[in-house]
């Protein structure tokens, strides 16, 4: 079962003009190893549906062996008696690294996700580099506070806290966007000096291999990072099950988010931070720059083909200018639909044929609810699972794609009445997701009204997508709780410990 220092690597000698590298077993206590009884499967190149390499497949007894490698790494090995600075060498290391191999990481994300190669470049990977540098910069200035308390006279106390790390955490992320997601989470995590077992998606697994590959070659001892591709009702339930897992981190459904909750509380009570879907309203003034807004807009849907959880999921257009966006909208069909290597290329294939089925469902659902279907709504027809950037307007409130995520290249457009500020609000906030929001207006004092009403974890005015790794990042109401990026993030790993001296 150990493969030591020589790995099985799929090797793809001309992809993207490079020769790309990836391996693909388990990586667990610093060695990339087979599964139990050798078990694999084969991950899927959505481009055109052919198989790209055969993946190991974990079982319970791999998750058992990495969560022990986690926890013998967290408390006997290095990592655990590292200087914080020292840490943020290593993770500072880890970036460099992965901007050296960014062009490859890039082609894996495309070939593995469907991501456009140019928006894997500066996106999936470009802002997984960002993260790690941002949070190897954190290393260090992690610390507690002095207190005073009431004295026990005639004697002094003191009492000061600290910030200690949680220990062994499990990651469970998604697949639309693979490395991305898994800088977040596990950057802060290893900031904070905690170790690491991360389940990537299913359907996407590749791009975190290739991280272990680099985290290794980055020097991170063995155990800190242990990365397990399997199914969710595997490898997801027994990280939430674990009872020397103390922290999990989640981003996928809601309904996935609900079961791990209640899993990671029957288990040992562990730390859960979630971030779930979204139904992200923008809200679309008379008064906008209507160019800006138009673009931005359509970014807000198309972004990643509409595979982005803050996607504008709704957006409600001011009367007197629905028409003229609706119409300016149409640029949508110029868009270059085709192979995500291919430098033109604006919209890939989505990530897998079960989430197609899904897109091909919710706009059946839309043209049968009686909304207005403008364009798009089919899948493309050539190999691979492409489906046209579509656009429904006249949704009602009470219609199914007014209210459920499609997670897909599907505008969804309602008009509201001029004036009418606190009703459209009202009906942006009836919803029980709260991740993003977005609102297009000139007038300064309605964008902070607006923003200041809509109950979601982020507002953006007069811009959509804009995430940056110093900025805190998550969702309201069923939309989960807990931050990933910025100094808040780091709290989802950390625990406070009061100490308290009588002298």
């Amino acid at each position: 079962r150990r493969c030591g220092r020589t790995p099985r690597i799929s090797s793809s000698p001309n992809t993207n003009n490079m020769t790309i590298k990836m391996p693909h077993q388990l990586f667990i206590n610093g060695e990339f190893v087979d599964a139990e009884g050798r078990k694999t499967y084969k991950t899927i190149n959505p481009t055109d549906g052919t198989a790209i390499c055969d993946v190991s497949l974990a079982q319970i007894s791999d998750v058992d062996k990495a969560v022990a490698a986690a926890k013998e790494a967290f408390e006997e090995g290095e990592w655990g008696r590292m200087n914080p600075r020292d840490r943020g060498r290593l993770l500072y290391k880890l970036a460099d690294l992965m901007e050296e191999h960014q062009e490859e990481l890039a082609t894996i994300e495309a070939i593995d996700s469907g991501a456009v190669y140019t928006l894997a470049l500066k996106t999936h990977v470009g802002m997984s580099i960002q993260t790690f540098r941002y949070f190897a910069g954190w290393c260090d200035k992690i610390q507690g506070s002095t207190i005073p308390i009431n004295q026990a006279r005639p004697n002094r106390n003191l009492t000061f806290t600290k910030k200690e790390p949680i220990g062994v955490c499990a990651i469970v992320i998604p697949w639309n966007y693979p490395l991305m997601m898994l800088a977040w989470k596990t950057a802060a995590c290893l900031a904070a000096g905690n170790t690491v077992v991360l389940k990537p998606a299913q359907v996407t697994p590749l791009t975190a291999l290739k991280f272990a590959e680099l985290a290794a070659r980055a020097g991170l001892p063995k155990g800190v990072v242990n990365i397990l591709p399997g199914s969710g009702a595997v490898v997801g339930q027994r990280l939430s099950d674990h009872p020397d897992v103390r922290k999990l981190g989640f981003t996928g459904s809601t309904e996935i988010g609900k079961h791990i909750m209640r899993s990671c509380a029957v288990s040992n009570v562990k730390k859960v931070s979630l971030e779930l879907g979204g139904k992200s309203p923008l809200i679309i003034f008379a008064d906008c720059d209507m160019d800006k807004a138009v673009r931005v807009g359509m970014s807000s849907v198309f972004f990643n083909k509409g595979e982005n959880c803050i996607a504008a999921g709704r957006l409600f257009v001011e009367e007197t200018i629905h028409d003229q966006f609706l119409t300016k909208v149409g640029e949508i069909k110029k868009m270059k639909i085709g192979d995500p290597l291919d430098r033109s290329t604006n919209h890939g294939p989505q990530n897998h044929k079960a989430h197609l089925d899904k897109l091909l469902e919710f706009c059946q659902a839309g043209v049968q609810e009686g909304a207005t279907l403008i364009c798009g709504g089919k899948q493309v027809q050539r190999p691979g699972f492409f489906f046209e950037p579509t656009v429904f307007t006249d949704v009602q409130d009470h219609m199914y794609i007014a209210i459920e995520e499609s997670f897909g290249p599907v505008m969804i457009l309602s008009k509201f009445k001029s004036g009418e500020v606190d009703e459209v609000l009202r009906r942006a906030n009836a919803t029980e997701y709260g991740l993003a929001s977005g609102v297009f207006t000139q007038d300064i004092s309605r964008a902070l009204y607006v923003s200041e009403k809509l109950n979601a974890g982020t507002v953006f005015v007069n811009t959509y997508n804009k995430t940056d790794v110093a900025s805190p990042f998550g969702g309201f109401k069923q939309s989960g709780f807990g931050k990933d990026l910025g100094q808040e993030a780091l709290n989802e790993y950390l625990k406070t410990k009061a100490v308290t001296i009588e002298y």
